[in-house]
């Protein structure tokens, strides 16, 4: 299998850099991932397309700094509408990401995520992709409310896996957890743990993954 991973800062491909997979930087945002791996997916063929990195964990996921997440489902949680105090997603809107599909930005991810999980000993749920980063407890826990089963938040997934969706290949998110979801306390941050975890959890994939093409420059 032909893994494609896309990360969105140097400091990230810089502890993959030896990985047997195509490692790509994207730059910061669910647009960028999604024009970065599109790049990289139109100039030669992937099996799985992959967006990995840190994150944040949302109340209840029982997950912290140093943990690992595995998507079974990819969300583009803040694309909707507000109407007043409520939000609206594509679905209440009656709209989707494509024109001609019923992709109201929910994308289902790799088969095998639910067994790579269980086999490295990580969580599996929903990974939600936001714009804007979570700042505050009540937003965190009001996306954990809207979302139930959401363990992480990060910027890039959706994008991602919007392109693979067109690809016509499937999709993975692989968090490791820097931090709780909620008010930014950067000295609660645990960047090393985190992109140890990120980094275990590509090696499981690659691992399980038949014979993985030779790392490409």
């Amino acid at each position: 299998m032909k893994v494609l991973i896309v990360v969105a800062t140097a400091g990230e491909a810089a502890r993959l850099a030896d990985l047997p997979a195509r490692v790509v930087v994207s730059g910061v945002g669910p647009v960028a991932a999604a024009l970065a791996a599109q790049r990289a997916l139109l100039r030669e063929p992937f099996d799985l397309a992959v967006s990995a990195g840190i994150g944040g964990a949302y109340p209840g996921s029982g997950l912290g700094p140093g943990d690992l997440a595995v998507s079974d489902v990819i969300v583009q949680a803040d694309l909707g509408a507000q109407d007043g105090e409520q939000f609206l997603d594509l679905t209440a809107l009656g709209l989707s990401v494509q024109p001609d599909a019923p992709h109201a930005g929910v994308f289902p991810a790799w088969p095998g995520a639910a067994a790579l999980a269980a086999r490295l000993g990580a969580a599996c749920g929903q990974a939600l992709t936001l714009g804007t980063v979570t700042g505050t407890a009540e937003r965190a826990l009001a996306l954990a409310q809207r979302y139930p089963g959401a363990l992480t938040e990060g910027m890039e997934g959706a994008g991602v896996a919007h392109a693979a969706l067109l690809a016509g290949i499937p999709a993975l998110e692989v968090r490791g957890v820097s931090n709780p979801v909620g008010p930014r306390d950067r000295s609660a941050w645990r960047l090393p743990q985190a992109l140890a975890a990120t980094r275990r959890g590509l090696e499981g994939l690659l691992a399980g993954a038949g014979s993985p093409a030779p790392h490409l420059p």
